[in-house]
């Protein structure tokens, strides 16, 4: 049985002030941590500050860099991530792949070397509407996985979570319809049996993120390949993200 996963990206958003409420009332909750994870993926600079209030959710960077060191003005390592105590990271989000030219070399080598140090990953993949609207979008979603999955091995995979983000519903209140995210995560999981066995791909967790809201997180948690979410948007506000988790 697949352990469900809440994960909320807060991409650019908050202020520290808005962190330390968000903390207090996440401290105050009733949320039962044996039977499901929550993570939370704040920016750089709040990372220390919710691992250190925080102990029962798994805290998470929004992405990474592929080199352990060097003269790369802005960016972080794997390295320096470990160094205080964060062992998650996201890779592939749209938006990376859109507005920072993200390829799926790159998201390759960023997650391999992720792993390589011990990191746990969130690997995004998803199409755009036209893609969707010319009818290959598991043929483009496949593509995106078997190249970001380049020289990954099945003990690798242990640390691997992929996230079915749909680009034409992130951020635009359009939601894919369960079935169409349900048909795409069992696409991604034959894929997953093909590539690593039947072992790997049963134990692997899927996530769909696009618009997930309170209103549409039980339907979508009712589909037996969906095994979680990743919330953009609605994970701001920590009322509107606590009825997420506690679908």
């Amino acid at each position: 049985m697949r352990k469900p996963l809440l994960a909320a990206n807060w991409k650019m958003n908050m202020t520290l002030n808005e962190v330390k409420e968000f903390i207090k009332v996440l401290n105050d909750a009733q949320i039962d941590y044996k039977e499901k994870d929550i993570l939370i993926a704040p920016p750089y600079i709040y990372l220390q500050e919710l691992k250190k209030r925080l102990k029962k959710v798994k805290i998470s960077s929004q992405n990474i860099y592929f080199e352990e060191s060097g003269a790369f003005t802005g960016e972080i390592s794997p390295t320096m991530l470990m160094s205080i105590g964060i062992d998650w990271t996201i890779i592939g989000h749209s938006e990376r792949r859109q507005l920072f030219g993200d390829t799926d070399d790159i998201i390759n080598k960023k997650l391999l070397l992720s792993i390589q140090k011990g990191l746990n990953v969130i690997l995004c993949v998803g199409e755009k509407l036209q893609e969707r609207e010319a009818g290959i979008e598991k043929e483009l979603v496949i593509s995106q996985l078997g190249l970001d999955l380049k020289d990954v091995t099945p003990e690798m995979m242990k640390n691997v979570v992929i996230a079915y983000e749909p680009v034409w519903a992130i951020g635009t209140g359009k939601t894919a319809k369960s079935q169409d995210a349900e048909d795409m995560n069992k696409a991604i999981r034959d894929f997953l049996k093909r590539r690593f066995g039947r072992k790997i791909s049963n134990n692997t967790r899927i996530l769909y993120g696009g618009s997930v809201k309170p209103e549409n997180i039980k339907e979508l948690m009712s589909r037996e390949n969906i095994d979680g979410a990743l919330v953009g948007g609605a994970s701001l506000k920590p009322d509107s993200f606590l009825k997420i988790v506690n679908f």
